[in-house]
């Protein structure tokens, strides 16, 4: 089979070179707009090259060598990128949607590519992908997930087919994310303001005492990282979690601040203030870096 990822970012990446080489795939394709943004291209061009994965320069060149597609954009490009794929989609091929949106959302990229004579299928990343690699856990949703399951399980992935009503699979990973999601914004807001007043080391041991199995020091080091690395990503999903809550007939108070909050953590990493920061450092110097930037009145 001849993969085409849809997005050359961390999770584009594992999947693209994790894959090449597995018993049934006979090449990895990649397209993003990095290839061509002068800034990136030399990079990301270099490290496709090196990783041996071919890298097209359009949606077009991508889409009609590829026998299944993966895409892994953020979630506010996620329709569109169904809708740009639609319109050179082999028949037949199948369109595997990684992107943490609502249900609503993956129902209309559904739509877009089964007109297109695609296979369509959702999936919902239920964490972290760098630990896992390609190995990461995948709830697949649609009419076509449990035949793309036997194929990507062969492969060594941990893909189980949930249902085949659109829409399940991303509603469990939109529900997962407003906690998941929503504990990164509130560790972050909290860590910050007991560094603020310097309560910290009164702080963390009640959090410990607390729920014991959490190391909440690690803890707070990684989610900052990782709030930091991915604000952006992370604030889009939320927006997405929100339309989910809305669509249930809630009202999405908690995930639309916790979409404020990551959206003001990525504003704070695009203005420099994280700047050469190891992302292996210690909760404190993050939360440093905040004060320090309000300080100035970053």
């Amino acid at each position: 089979m001849k993969l085409g990822l849809i997005g050359y970012g961390e999770v584009g990446k594992t999947f693209a070179c994790g894959l090449l080489g597995q018993t049934g795939v006979s090449k990895s394709s990649a397209w993003d707009l990095q290839f061509m943004a002068p800034a990136t291209q030399a990079k990301e061009l270099a490290h496709a090259h090196a990783a041996g994965v071919s890298a097209v320069l359009s949606m077009q060149a991508l889409c009609e060598t590829s026998d299944l597609i993966i895409a892994a954009v953020t979630a506010s490009n996620a329709l569109t990128v169904a809708q740009q794929a639609a319109a050179h989609l082999q028949p037949g091929s199948y369109f595997l949607d990684l992107n943490s949106a609502s249900p609503t959302t993956k129902q209309h990229c559904a739509a877009v590519i089964h007109q297109a004579g695609g296979k369509y299928v959702e999936a919902g990343v239920m964490t972290s992908v760098p630990p896992y690699g390609i190995k990461v856990p995948m709830l697949l949703g649609g009419e076509h997930a449990a035949g793309l399951a036997l194929v990507l399980q062969s492969w060594g992935m941990d893909a189980k087919p949930v249902s085949d009503k659109l829409g399940v699979a991303s509603a469990i990973k939109m529900s997962r994310s407003v906690m998941i999601k929503g504990l990164e914004a509130l560790l972050i807001e909290s860590y910050a303001t007991a560094r603020a007043y310097g309560v910290e080391d009164q702080v963390l041991p009640t959090l410990q005492e607390t729920f014991p199995g959490i190391n909440w020091s690690e803890q707070g080091a990684y989610l900052f990282s990782r709030v930091v690395q991915h604000g952006q990503r992370r604030a889009e999903e939320m927006r997405e979690a929100a339309n989910t809550v809305r669509d249930a007939g809630f009202e999405p108070w908690m995930a639309s601040a916790t979409a404020d909050k990551q959206q003001w953590m990525a504003d704070q990493a695009a203005a420099g203030v994280f700047q050469d920061l190891p992302q292996d450092a210690p909760w404190q110097d993050y939360a440093d870096r905040l004060l320090a930037a309000r300080a100035k009145g970053v």
